[in-house]
């Protein structure tokens, strides 16, 4: 059972199609950092992480941990961090991950580039919160609250998140 992204706009999950964002400059084969693609390929979902003060019901089979004030996610390719979760402040530079909005609420840890982090090759993809709009992320894929609340009820250590190449713009 995999989430698969079947066009800029839209995820197959369990046989319905479920509404998405993803990065403005589309999907793209060869991510780099800062581009603001959605990179292309098979990914696990690794983790769950969410803000204990807003999401206290969450339902999952993932590993999940509670999201605290000062942690952050890495996303300078010259660190030794480089795409990881740090805590902040933090001497290179990271994206805070305890957010005023709510797109941070409930995170989902992507396997991308993660085993090992290569530098320059894109970090801090993440399934997470959309805005109401669904307006594009930074090369994340957001998903409704709802929605996302769906996939986790049922998702597994097996379920992978699927970019096909054939949507990418390289």
């Amino acid at each position: 059972m995999h989430l698969l992204l079947t066009s800029p706009r839209t995820l197959a999950w369990e046989g319905e199609t479920l509404a998405c964002a993803i990065g403005p400059a589309g999907v793209r084969r060869r991510k780099v950092e800062g581009d603001q693609a959605t990179p292309a390929g098979r990914f696990p979902l690794r983790r769950v992480l969410y803000r204990p003060d807003r999401i206290a019901d969450l339902e999952t089979r993932l590993p999940a941990a509670p999201l605290r004030e000062g942690l952050g996610w890495c996303d300078d390719p010259r660190d030794p961090a480089y795409n990881s979760m740090v805590a902040l402040p933090y001497e290179a530079r990271c994206e805070k991950l305890w957010r005023p909005d709510h797109l941070y609420d409930v995170i989902v840890v992507v396997g991308f580039n993660d085993d090992p982090p290569r530098p320059g090759r894109g970090s801090a993809i993440f399934l997470h919160l959309a805005h109401d709009d669904f307006r594009p992320t930074q090369g994340c894929v957001a998903l409704g609250e709802s929605d996302l609340r769906r996939v986790l009820r049922t998702a597994t250590r097996e379920t992978h998140l699927v970019v096909p190449d054939t949507l990418a713009t390289d």
